[in-house]
């Protein structure tokens, strides 16, 4: 198994996050602080520099500075994978995105976002199993990136699709000549997409249901489900989506595919949303989590790096010591903030800690 770390980061113009560089340990990266300080802006500068993308918002512009319109959001990092350095760079201005490995621009930005295998675990996520499908859906397709990584071509080609025959029913009505050529196409490679989002959900699950069974409830078996919104052969799909022309020209929105799939945790069979206790639904998140980490390890080859937002805040003593005892026993890079870095229960030696205050980040007394 591939070792992979994040050597050194550089910032600039990201949210309150003071500009500078920041050199980590290949373990433990512990930054401790006061809530508002800015541990969590360095989080998700590490996650955009590893994806090109944000876990707290899907608007990239704003991970800027506040107050500082139009000027360019810099985040630069040095990688070391299986003994080998590179550098990665992302670069947001005016909207869009210029990342680059090792000074050159990737094919795309799912070549770039494939490269760095990186999990993140925030409070926001512990409702993942009582919120929407379209969180769990989001899950499904980050895993399906690296199991099938076409799918994420052919979603984008189905979501363009569909859009194209929106606008025919609007422009031009439900007999629109180029309807039937739409609805092929969202059909084609809106099956890409359920067969990826199935193979992300046997992964997964069969992950989730062995780490549930160690720090779940004792004798209840967990499960995801994954159940297309879509009909299961392609003849009957292209035909439901004729059929509803009229109710999706009214409702201004398709109301078959992939786009409203149903994904639902569940123990011995029963969803949990509605049903479960608060601690049982925040072990099927850390259950999901750690398989997260498992499924993209296997796929990439690389244990991936771990994001870990002040979860320890939000668990109980059981479920944080389960948490703790799993990352000590598993290698890899860990990035992890805490209000109290005095509680952590690791090694000081396996450890590097920083203070983060007022957006400035540096090393801790004691560190080297």
């Amino acid at each position: 198994m591939h070792a992979l770390c994040i050597e050194k980061l550089a910032v600039s113009q990201v949210r309150n996050l003071v500009d500078g560089e920041f050199r980590f340990g290949d373990r433990f990266n512990v930054f401790g602080g006061d809530n508002g300080q800015g541990k969590t802006n360095l989080l998700e500068a590490l996650y955009v520099l590893a994806t090109s993308k944000s876990f707290r918002t899907s608007k990239i512009l704003e991970i800027g500075a506040h107050g500082r319109d139009g000027t360019a959001v810099r985040i630069a990092g040095e990688l070391r994978e299986d003994g080998l350095a590179r550098a990665q760079s992302i670069v947001v201005a005016r909207g869009k995105r210029d990342v680059r490995i090792d000074g050159k621009r990737p094919n795309t930005l799912l070549t770039y976002a494939v490269r760095t295998p990186i999990v993140v675990f925030h409070p926001q996520e512990l409702a993942l199993g009582m919120g929407p499908d379209s969180e769990r859906r989001r899950l499904l397709d980050r895993i399906a990136l690296f199991l099938r990584p076409a799918a994420a071509h052919a979603y984008e080609a189905q979501s363009r699709a569909l859009k194209e025959r929106q606008a025919a029913l609007v422009q031009r009505g439900t007999a629109a000549s180029d309807l039937e050529s739409w609805e092929a196409l969202a059909v084609e490679h809106g099956r890409a997409v359920v067969v990826a989002r199935e193979a992300a959900a046997e992964a997964l699950g069969e992950a989730a249901a062995d780490t549930f069974r160690e720090i779940g409830t004792p004798g209840l078996t967990f499960s995801l489900h994954y159940a297309p919104n879509s009909p299961t052969s392609d003849d009957a799909w292209r035909s439901k989506l004729a059929e509803r022309r009229t109710l999706d020209l009214h409702r201004g929105a398709p109301t078959v595919g992939p786009h409203r799939d149903g994904v639902t945790f569940a123990l011995d069979g029963v969803g949990m949303r509605g049903v479960a206790s608060q601690g049982q639904h925040r072990a099927a998140v850390l259950a999901m989590k750690s398989a997260e980490i498992a499924v993209l390890q296997r796929a990439r080859g690389v244990r991936p790096i771990l994001l870990l937002d002040d979860v320890s805040s939000e668990l109980d003593e059981k479920r944080t010591a389960a948490l703790f005892d799993f990352l000590r026993a598993q290698e890899g890079q860990v990035f992890l903030t805490t209000t109290r870095p005095d509680l952590l229960p690791m090694d000081r030696s396996a450890r590097t800690d920083f203070s983060v205050r007022n957006g400035q980040v540096l090393l801790a007394p004691g560190n080297s």
